[in-house]
């Protein structure tokens, strides 16, 4: 793992003794769950990510934002309820990623919520398609404080783009990224960390040298590679790289695909995160995309009633009884790392 000098003391910057006791006590109760099997919770959550929009400019094939294929009301989020939201949450949080699914920048909302939470000493973190990068909003950016920039390039020439990032433009993208390398120039600003991310599956991957290539052109600071999570991927699927270290799947002897990972039944993630749609609905994950597993309403319920309620903890205990019986859970490469 490459270390980023000015980024990572960013972030240190804002730790605080209650962050890291925080911390410390949620650890603590992952790994005495994990020896006892009774689910356990101590201290709250230390990063959550929130849902600004589930709208998308784009129609990528494997996301429900892309495919206008929601099972659950959509819309934007509501900067008075993200302030009270981290009113009570900013105490112990040490970093905030505002995504979920949809296009961040398409809120109007979205920096000014990402201001409200750099004044609160959170450590902040976007992930975006990069269309909307304009040079005020590239400005906008940088003034906001947000720390940390994801930038979604998943092909290095127009033709390859497409196949997976439909109805988007590389040339926008790059264009877009240029002007937040120039604004952080212009402003004498060390942030946002900007990232290049490449979503590696068999259209690209033949690309994967040229991504690195680009990024130092472009002046962005980082090139991450991601493998691909895909719904449909027992019979194969022609995402699904040949490259076998970017692959979440394996081919077996009958044919069939399955996910490389063992499914452990506990979930770090569970324990130190959490997911907030953009109405106020509390979900384990990431991986719960539709909000099919809600455990809680913060519109109805304070976080912290939330968090240690009937519901979280009746998942949590699920969870240790078996993760191949939870859908969000069987095509999850990540939940059982410390530190996601």
């Amino acid at each position: 793992m490459t270390f980023y000098a000015s980024d990572t003391l960013r972030f240190a910057r804002k730790l605080t003794p209650r962050k890291l006791a925080n911390a410390a006590k949620v650890l603590s109760s992952f790994y005495y769950t994990k020896y006892t099997r009774k689910a356990t919770q101590w201290g709250m959550p230390f990063t959550i990510s929130v849902e600004p929009t589930t709208a998308c400019n784009l129609r990528c094939p494997e996301c429900p934002s892309g495919l206008r294929a929601f099972s659950r009301p959509t819309g934007n989020l509501k900067e008075d309820f993200f302030k009270d939201t981290i009113e009570e949450l900013y105490h112990d949080l040490m970093y905030l990623i505002f995504y979920f699914q949809g296009e961040p920048y398409i809120n109007p909302k979205f920096l000014d919520m990402v201001n409200y939470a750099h004044q609160k000493g959170i450590y902040t973190i976007t992930s975006t398609n990069g269309h909307f990068l304009n040079d005020e909003n590239a400005r906008k950016t940088i003034e906001s404080g947000l720390d940390r920039i994801i930038i979604s390039v998943d092909g290095t020439t127009q033709e390859v783009y497409e196949q997976y990032r439909k109805e988007g433009s590389l040339a926008n993208v790059l264009a877009g990224t240029r002007n937040l390398v120039k604004w952080k120039k212009k402003l004498k600003a060390s942030n946002p960390h900007i990232i290049f991310q490449f979503l590696v599956v068999k259209p690209n991957e033949h690309q994967i040298p040229e991504i690195y290539r680009l990024a130092k052109e472009v002046g962005v600071d980082e090139v991450k590679l991601k493998t691909a999570q895909v719904y449909e991927y027992e019979n194969g699927n022609p995402l699904i790289p040949s490259i076998d270290k970017y692959a979440r799947y394996r081919q077996k002897a009958n044919g069939k695909y399955e996910v490389k990972n063992e499914l452990l039944n506990h979930c770090w993630r569970l324990w130190q995160s959490c997911v907030i749609t953009w109405d106020g609905m509390v979900v384990p994950c990431c991986f719960d995309k539709d909000a099919t597993y809600k455990l809680g309403d913060l519109k109805e319920q304070s976080f912290s009633e939330l968090w240690q309620g009937d519901a979280y903890q009746q998942f949590r205990s699920q969870i240790l009884l078996g993760r191949d019986q939870i859908e969000i859970c069987t095509n999850c490469t990540e939940g059982c790392k410390v530190w996601a």
